[in-house]
């Protein structure tokens, strides 16, 4: 299943993932489009030919700091622009006031904002400290990343991996919302109360915030909305068929400029540290890892809970009444173990500078997020043909065990 295919259903309705395994499972990743099966060679390919021309071409940071907007990097941000862009526009913004007035919606905001800006930041805060207690600085870098909550490229791991798009946008967007009001406290609780940096302190303006969640989402989103309505009313029949199949693989292209620029940004410096660059991957890699399979197996255990209630009762009515299901099964687990890097990387290095070792740090973060997260949509596609989703699967796997 391509990207551009994450969201073919019909208005109101979820896609359901069906119960598959052994020989339909490969058929299930055959249907990946050609970008999509070739995504993670493309993506190995980006980072190396990034480093190389970080290391081997000389001035390409010092062009990259002149490139400035309030401190946010305009190379980063066409990027980011060009990759959210498709995403947003394949959202069904004329449906979502159907889906706001759920009480399914405001169940899954809420497990959100507890993965996101309780548990996230203090298991980032918590691995930071146990992995790099003598690398101050660096541990700055990774507290920073671990309280910038993902507003961008959360949407392409959740398309790859199947998961509801429409559902994906509203938290996104709800997150950023958090994150213009919460950043700038959160930063100062983690890294100078908690954090303990009395080196250093950190003051954050609000605006400094606002502008970088603006620029990243706020401009997409709207082109995103503007392109998606103009174009429905011109011709739907165009939209769908013609325009989307062609537009939405600029997305994953999108995905592989930022990770060129952005390892280009930074190569020399990973080559230079690589000791250190080592070391802070380390507290990366086990938050990614941990909050993903711990918001995808809470989730899955809501999915067992609810399934079992209707086994129990009797009462198998139609799947989309469900609250709990595998596409968001799937945004609960990318929402939680993603970051927004670009955020970290513009205030590490506003309030830091550029060559700064938090900066580095910070600029680790989506150096490692991506493969970790990559690997991790793969994971998601091997739970969803194995394991039941459905209430036909779990209801009969119960009978099963009554009857052994």
């Amino acid at each position: 299943m391509s990207i551009n295919q994450a969201t073919a259903a019909p208005p109101g309705v979820s896609i359901q993932a069906p119960d598959v395994s052994g020989s339909q499972q490969r058929t299930l990743f055959s249907r990946l489009g050609l970008l999509d099966r070739l995504l993670s060679p493309l993506i190995l390919l980006s980072m190396i030919v990034g480093v190389l021309i970080g290391v081997f071409v000389k001035g390409v940071q010092q062009a990259f700091d002149t490139a400035q907007f309030y401190s946010v990097s305009v190379p980063i941000a066409i990027g980011l622009i060009v990759m959210m862009w498709p995403i947003l526009t394949n959202v069904r913004y004329e449906c979502l006031a159907h889906t706001l007035l759920s009480r399914k919606l405001w169940v899954h905001l809420s497990i959100s904002f507890v993965l996101n800006w309780i548990i996230g930041p203090f298991v980032m805060l918590a691995l930071a400290w146990a992995t790099l207690p003598d690398l101050p600085t660096y541990r700055t870098g990774v507290i920073m990343v671990g309280i910038a909550r993902c507003i961008a490229m959360v949407m392409i791991w959740n398309g790859l991996a199947g998961g509801d798009t429409e559902y994906c946008a509203i938290l996104v967007v709800v997150n950023s919302v958090l994150q213009i009001a919460l950043y700038s406290p959160y930063a100062v609780l983690f890294v100078d109360v908690i954090g303990g940096n009395h080196g250093h302190a950190v003051h954050l303006q609000y605006g400094t915030v606002a502008i970088s969640v603006l620029i990243y989402l706020g401009i997409p989103l709207l082109a995103g909305v503007v392109t998606r309505l103009t174009l429905l009313r011109i011709s739907p029949r165009f939209f769908h068929h013609t325009f989307m199949p062609y537009f939405s693989p600029v997305a994953l292209l999108g995905l592989l400029y930022t990770i060129l620029v952005l390892f280009a940004y930074q190569g020399h410096h990973i080559i230079d540290n690589i000791g250190k660059v080592a070391r802070v991957a380390v507290p990366l890699i086990l938050y990614f890892v941990v909050m993903w399979t711990g918001a995808a197996a809470l989730l899955w255990m809501l999915v067992r809970r609810e399934v079992l209630k209707k086994c129990v009762s009797g009462d198998r009515r139609d799947e989309t009444e469900r609250m709990f299901e595998y596409q968001t099964t799937v945004v609960q687990a990318f929402t939680a173990a993603s970051n927004n890097f670009e955020l970290a990387i513009a205030v590490t290095i506003a309030t830091y500078g550029v060559g700064s070792d938090q900066a580095l740090a910070a600029t680790i973060g989506p150096l490692v997020e991506v493969p970790i997260l990559l690997a991790l949509t793969w994971v998601a596609q091997v739970m969803r043909v194995r394991l039941p989703w459905g209430c036909a699967g779990i209801c009969s796997d119960v009978e099963s065990m009554e009857k052994s």
